[in-house]
């Protein structure tokens, strides 16, 4: 991995990319330290005790905690990526035009954005309202000061929105999931930090280091075996004769990824579960705040419980819609291949739809342990710091195994264009 980052730093068009998306991070971590207007950001952090809003704070880089223009991260971004695609199932004419090729795409993509301005103005209003029934959090509650931290967070989002769409565009990787790879690496520093002073303190002992040490490269190894791994259905294709040509007769394999998903089903299941907490966080002395507060919050055994049994369901849910078992038999059936044993057709869409099935349980199962991995973590080890999350890991993982194969295939591809020069 280092060696290709080295080489792609001596490769001019390369060495622009990298750069570029090293200046859109250096901007993002500006924009974090911007406060929003009217927010007194001590008296929001002492808020921040619980752990209802942790993760939270990690992908945004700890903007959160101190209720910066970009505090609500890139979260409304995702949330209306997942609905649009979701809508693409359920609505004939986005279905269609995603079936358009690029130009369809792009216009799916413009009403992402719009979407993700919406949902951003609205979760913008329902914090600044929440801010503002904490004493002392908002210098003059009042509709001028919503309104003005309802636009600033709004257009904290959009801009993080444009950065992301600028990496990908004229930068190395996924700007939006490099985005929020950037926010969790910016907390690794403080929390090695804390775990030092806890070290200092005399509350952990070199024992509950070299556990959490361990264990952090453990799930390290884990993590990195469980997404690279995929079980490979073999697909043979019959020869064909077309004119004096002969084509065909080759054997290769299906690819299905053990963690299809990704961390889609994990940030999904992440909203629905700080939905109750966001409620409560409206309405500070109710009894069902209090209720949540005490029953229903990170590390109690009904939140982990409800937690995993949605990660499974929306990793069944998100590969149900991003891939069809049917579509990829037809495809198999239409260029001559077919499965060794499988007849083509409906018994091969069956076969793969049974094998994808099993892949998707033994993902999601993986991914709902990673999700609730801080409270074993926090028990054996002792050491509380939040962005030693596994969903934050997870990410880190995976955002970074993808940038490294867009930089390697760059590499590879200035290979071949060196040899036929």
């Amino acid at each position: 991995m280092l060696g290709s980052f080295q080489q792609a730093l001596k490769v001019g068009d390369l060495r622009t990319k990298v750069l570029f998306t090293l200046g859109m991070f250096l901007v993002f971590r500006f924009g974090a330290h911007i406060p929003v207007p009217g927010i007194d950001a001590e008296a929001f952090a002492k808020l921040l005790n619980n752990q209802l809003f942790g993760f939270f704070d990690i992908i945004s880089g700890g903007a959160f905690k101190r209720f910066s223009i970009f505090a609500m991260s890139i979260t409304p971004y995702i949330n209306a990526s997942i609905i649009m695609q979701l809508l693409t199932v359920v609505i004939p004419k986005l279905e269609r035009l995603q079936k358009e090729g690029e130009e369809g795409r792009k216009k799916i993509t413009q009403y992402t954005r719009y979407f993700t301005v919406v949902l951003a103005f609205i979760q913008g209003i329902g914090m600044s309202i929440a801010m503002g029934r904490y004493p002392g959090v908002v210098d003059n509650p009042g509709i001028g000061s919503y309104m003005i931290m309802t636009i600033s967070l709004t257009a904290g989002t959009a801009l993080l929105m444009w950065i992301g769409e600028m990496i990908t565009e004229k930068g190395i990787g996924n700007g939006i999931s490099l985005i929020i790879f950037a926010g969790i690496v910016a907390r690794i520093p403080s929390g090695l930090a804390s775990i030092v002073q806890l070290y200092s303190a005399g509350t952990i002992g070199f024992f509950n280091v070299l556990s959490f040490v361990v264990i952090a490269l453990l799930v390290i190894a884990l993590l990195v075996a469980m997404n690279e791994g995929q079980r490979r259905i073999p697909v043979q294709y019959a020869k064909r004769v077309v004119g004096r040509r002969v084509y065909g007769g080759q054997s290769t394999f299906l690819p299905l990824r053990v963690n299809m998903g990704g961390v889609i089903p994990v940030i999904f299941g992440m909203s629905l579960m700080m939905f109750p907490a966001t409620i409560a966080s409206w309405f500070p002395r109710s009894a069902v705040t209090s209720f949540i507060n005490t029953y229903f919050h990170f590390g109690t055994v009904p939140y982990n419980v409800l937690y995993a049994l949605l990660i499974v369901f929306f990793t069944y849910f998100y590969v149900a819609i991003i891939f069809n078992p049917v579509d990829v038999a037809e495809n198999i059936k239409k260029y001559g291949g077919f499965i060794p044993g499988i007849r083509p057709g409906r018994p091969t869409a069956d076969y793969i739809d049974r094998v994808l099935s099993r892949l998707t349980f033994a993902g999601g199962i993986f991914l709902a342990f990673v999700a609730i991995l801080p409270n074993f973590v926090i028990s054996i080890t002792g050491i509380t710091s939040l962005w030693f999350g596994g969903t934050a890991l997870l990410i880190v993982v995976g955002v970074a195994l993808d940038t490294m194969k867009q930089v390697e295939s760059h590499l590879l591809l200035r290979s071949y264009e060196g040899f036929v020069k």
